[in-house]
């Protein structure tokens, strides 16, 4: 059989009603406790609550017990098979347990995906998630959870691609920056909580070689003509989107020479640099716990005294 049992607890010095109350907000717009924008936010179709549908990332499941500030399920969704759930436990003495069980199914190939590479991304998100829970309640943070060399190398392999789209109607400063394009393209990724909307962060190694030359509202317009090639590159951030668009008019000899050469390679070289920026400002993003709390003091330096568990058991 492929039965799988992987049990997650942590202590946290604060009352189980402090904890309960973060639980509560899994997947709310303010959610201070999943581990996002390091890993993709759990949503849902409706607020939290039994019926709710939705997951996160590649991983689908069902809301199907809830007891508000104590204990949820979700029981997982084809092809997922098994369920997982997070609860809260009062020790006494102001503290609580917080406890995170999954039971799952890995027949055949799956198993040994679990093992390979979705048991360690798996524990290092749930650690991650007490992490934010410990910060929250506690205000501090002794001892994070930190990536393993194997989660940092599924991490990049499996990091989000960005999408082919037509370039934004509202982008106004690249449709307007050359008067007759011979090349337009665009690539688009999620704007994840924590991640910066700010387009100037989004520009990655270009702003070392080309100049910004405009920008108006969540658009930035950069020159990057090269060889004789004119050309205009612009980040876009609206509200749930980072658009990378590219316009370009070879209209030299010199330049259709050297445009003949770049064009093919351009749209993979553009997605690249698209994504690695991404996960590059994800990883640097503050957690949500800190993002919780920002604006407060973090007495980083206390001791929280929590004690940290976790198992795996295979039936």
């Amino acid at each position: 059989m492929g039965a799988v049992r992987n049990v997650h607890e942590r202590e946290i010095q604060a009352p189980a009603a402090a904890v309960g109350a973060l639980l509560d907000r899994l997947s709310a717009e303010d959610d201070p406790i999943f581990p996002v924008p390091v890993w993709d936010p759990m949503r849902f179709d409706r607020p939290l609550g039994v019926g709710a549908r939705g997951g996160h990332g590649p991983v689908a499941y069902e809301v199907t017990e809830y007891e508000p500030g104590r204990r949820v399920r979700f029981d997982g969704t084809p092809p997922w098979d098994g369920h997982h759930e997070l609860s809260v436990e009062p020790l006494g003495d102001g503290r609580c347990r917080v406890r995170h069980v999954l039971e799952m199914e890995f027949p055949g190939l799956m198993r040994l995906a679990w093992l390979g590479a979705i048991r360690p991304v798996h524990d290092t998100m749930i650690e991650e998630l007490f992490d934010n829970i410990e910060l929250v309640a506690t205000g501090s943070l002794p001892h994070p959870v930190r990536h393993s060399a194997r989660v940092r190398l599924l991490r990049k392999a499996l990091w989000a691609r960005p999408e082919t789209v037509a370039v934004p109607e509202h982008a106004r400063l690249i449709r307007t920056a050359l008067d007759r394009p011979a090349y337009q393209d665009a690539y688009r990724m999620q704007l994840q909580p924590g991640l910066p909307r700010d387009p100037a962060a989004w520009t990655g190694v270009l702003r070392d070689a080309f100049p910004v030359i405009a920008r108006e509202g969540g658009e930035l317009l950069m020159r990057v003509d090269t060889a004789g090639l004119s050309a205009r590159a612009s980040i876009l951030v609206d509200e749930d989107h980072v658009t990378l668009c590219t316009v370009a008019a070879p209209d030299s000899l010199r330049a259709r020479l050297y445009w003949s050469v770049v064009r093919p390679v351009h749209p993979t070289m553009a997605r690249m640099m698209l994504r690695r920026v991404h996960r590059d400002l994800a990883l640097a993003a503050p957690s949500a716990g800190e993002r919780f709390l920002a604006g407060r003091t973090v007495r980083t330096g206390r001791a929280s005294g929590a004690t940290r568990t976790a198992r795996t058991t295979s039936g």
